[in-house]
C-alpha cells in the first residue's frame, strides 16, 4: 500500500477538499452541501470567536447528533478553541466532573440534558447554552476563514475511562486528528461518492473519525441516533450509504436485523473497532452483506488507531487484528525490552504521528502510559504503551493475547470498574463493591458487580440507574457477607474474579 501525504494542517481544513456542489451532511431536514458547510463552520467559529474566551479556553458539547455536534469538532479550533464532546449517554455526575477537569468556559447542549444539571455542576466560570440558540446566533456572523494555526496546537480534548478513578481527557492535536482522518481515509479508499452513516457516538475519536475520514475524502455524512436497528436499516435504505461503523453488539443487533427489498445492497465496506468479531458474527455478516468488505480494526484513545485487516485477509485469519494502519508503527515489545520474536507475546507499543499528546492535567498518569519509545523505533520519541499483550506471527500479522489492565470493554465502551465500585460506596447502602467484566455473547463483557452489605437489592438498583448511564449498569450484583482478603488485608480481586469466572462458565 502507498503511504499518503503526512503533511498535518488545521483541523478545519478538512471540509476545504470537496466539491462546493457536492453533498458533505445530511441533516433530518436538510443536506448541507460543501459550500454550506464551509459557510456554517466559519459563521460558528466566529461567534464562538465573538465570545471573548482567550486562545485555548475549553468549549464542551453534549447534545444528540445534529448540526452543532458536527459542526463544533471543526469551529471551536478554527476559533482557537478546544472542543470537549461529551457522550450523550453520560449524566450529570460524569458530566460535572468532565466540566470541572477540563475547566470548560461553555457547555453547549439540547435543553433537556442542562435541565438535568444541578446548581454547581457547571462551574461557575463555565456558561451553558442551548444549541438552538448558538446555531440561531451563528447565523448572523461573517464567516471566519480557514485558520492558519500551528498544527501541533491542541484541539480536542477526548474522555475516556480508566482502569481506575474517573475519566480521564486524552488531548489530540490538529495533526493527531488531520492524520487519523488521512489514514482512514486512506486504507478504507473512501471516495467523493462515498456517504458515510454515522451511528457511532461523535464523543469517541471512532466516532468521530466517521465525520473527518468521510470530509476528507469528499463524501457525505448522514448522522443518526438510532433506538432500533430498524432505524439503522431504513436510514441505510435512505441515504443509500456506503460505509458502516459499529462495535461487536450492533453488528449482532444489524446481521438480525431484517433487510428488505435491497436496503443493504448500497453497503460497500463495514468497519469494526472496539471490541474482536468473532469467526461466526463475520460468517453472519458476509453473509448479510456479501457485496460490502469487512475492515475490522483495533485502536485506543490514546493514540488513536493502530491496526486493520485487510479485507482480503478476513476470511483466512479472522481473528487476526491485522497490521499498522499508515502513519503507526506497532511494535510488540517482550519482557526485556526487545522485539518479540515471531510467535511470542509482548506489550503492543504505538509510536508516530497518531500518539496524543497525553492526559489532560494528570502527569502522573500520562507517565504511566506515554514513555519513551523503544531505541529500536523508526519514529522514536514518545509512544503509548498500550498494556495490551499481543503476538505476531511469522506474516507479521498480529493476534491479540490479553490486557493487561481490569477496563471492562462492554458494548464498545470502556468502562473503569473503580467509577462502578464508587457509584455504589456512594449510596451507602454497601460496605464493599467490586465490579468485574465477565464474558457476554452480545456485549463481549458484561458488568458484574459484588457488594457486602444487607441485600437492599432494589435500592441500590434503583439508585445506580440514578447516578450511572445506561452502559455502566450491572448486568448482575451479587451480595455478599464477605469478600476474599489478601495477606494485606485488601479484597482478594484475583481471587474473587477466578470465583466469578468459575460460576460464569459453569
Amino acid at each position: 500500500m502507498t503511504q499518503p501525504d503526512p503533511t498535518p494542517f488545521p483541523l478545519d481544513h478538512v471540509i476545504e477538499r470537496g466539491a462546493d456542489a457536492d453533498p458533505a451532511l445530511a441533516l433530518r431536514d436538510e443536506t448541507l452541501s460543501y459550500a454550506d458547510l464551509r459557510t456554517r463552520v466559519g459563521r460558528l467559529a466566529a461567534w464562538l470567536q465573538a465570545q471573548g474566551f482567550p486562545a485555548g479556553a475549553r468549549v464542551a458539547s453534549w447534545g444528540a447528533k445534529g448540526e452543532l455536534t458536527c459542526l463544533l469538532p471543526l469551529a471551536a479550533p478554527r476559533a482557537g478553541l478546544v472542543h470537549v464532546p461529551i457522550n450523550p449517554m453520560l449524566k450529570r455526575a460524569q458530566v460535572a466532573h468532565i466540566l470541572a477537569d477540563s475547566g470548560a468556559s461553555l457547555l453547549l447542549g439540547t435543553p433537556a440534558r442542562l435541565a438535568t444539571l444541578e446548581s454547581g455542576d457547571p462551574p461557575g466560570t463555565c456558561d451553558a447554552m442551548a444549541e438552538g440558540d448558538v446555531l440561531e446566533a451563528s447565523r448572523g456572523c461573517d464567516a471566519l476563514p480557514p485558520s492558519d494555526g500551528d498544527p501541533q496546537d491542541l484541539a480536542a480534548i477526548l474522555y475516556t475511562s480508566g482502569s481506575t478513578g474517573k475519566p480521564k481527557g486524552v488531548m489530540v492535536s490538529h495533526a493527531n486528528l488531520w492524520l487519523g482522518a488521512v489514514s482512514v481515509a486512506h486504507y478504507l479508499k473512501l471516495a467523493s461518492d462515498d456517504v458515510t452513516l454515522a451511528v457511532l457516538p461523535l464523543a469517541f475519536d471512532y466516532g468521530q473519525n466517521q465525520l473527518l475520514s468521510t470530509w476528507y475524502a469528499g463524501g457525505c455524512v448522514a448522522p443518526l441516533d438510532y433506538l432500533m436497528p430498524r432505524d439503522v436499516t431504513k436510514a441505510v435504505a435512505k441515504h443509500q450509504a456506503t460505509t458502516l461503523a459499529a462495535v461487536p453488539p450492533l453488528w449482532r443487533q444489524l446481521v438480525e436485523a431484517k433487510w428488505e427489498n435491497g436496503a443493504g445492497d448500497s453497503l460497500r465496506r463495514l468497519t469494526n473497532s472496539g471490541g474482536a468479531l468473532t469467526v461466526d458474527l463475520i460468517d453472519a455478516m458476509r453473509e448479510t452483506w456479501p457485496q460490502a468488505d469487512i475492515i475490522p480494526m483495533y485502536g485506543l484513545t490514546e493514540a488513536f488507531r493502530s491496526t486493520f485487516l485487510d479485507p482480503e485477509l478476513v476470511a483466512e485469519h479472522p481473528t487476526s487484528m491485522g497490521r499498522a494502519v499508515p502513519f503507526a508503527e506497532v511494535l510488540v515489545v517482550n519482557d526485556a525490552g526487545g522485539p518479540a520474536s515471531p510467535g511470542e507475546e509482548g506489550e503492543l507499543v504505538h509510536c508516530g504521528p497518531l500518539v496524543a499528546q497525553g492526559y489532560w492535567q494528570d502527569p502522573e498518569r500520562t507517565a504511566e502510559r506515554y514513555r519513551p519509545a523503544p531505541a529500536y523505533s523508526h519514529y522514536g520519541g514518545t509512544a503509548v504503551w498500550s498494556g495490551d499483550y499481543v503476538k505476531r506471527d511469522e506474516d507479521g500479522l498480529l493476534f491479540f493475547v490479553g490486557r493487561r489492565d481490569a477496563m471492562i470493554k462492554s458494548a464498545g465502551n470502556r468502562i473503569s470498574p473503580q467509577e462502578i465500585e464508587d457509584a455504589a460506596l456512594a449510596t451507602g447502602l454497601v460496605a464493599d463493591a467490586v465490579a468485574f467484566g465477565v464474558p457476554d455473547t452480545k456485549l463481549g463483557q458484561a458488568v458484574y458487580l459484588v457488594v457486602r452489605g444487607e441485600g437492599q437489592e432494589e435500592a441500590l438498583a434503583t439508585a445506580l440507574k440514578r447516578d450511572l448511564p445506561s452502559f455502566m449498569q450491572p448486568h448482575r450484583i451479587e451480595w455478599r457477607a464477605e469478600l476474599p482478603l489478601n495477606p494485606n488485608g485488601k479484597i482478594d480481586r484475583t481471587a474473587l474474579y477466578g470465583e466469578i469466572s468459575e460460576g460464569v462458565s459453569a
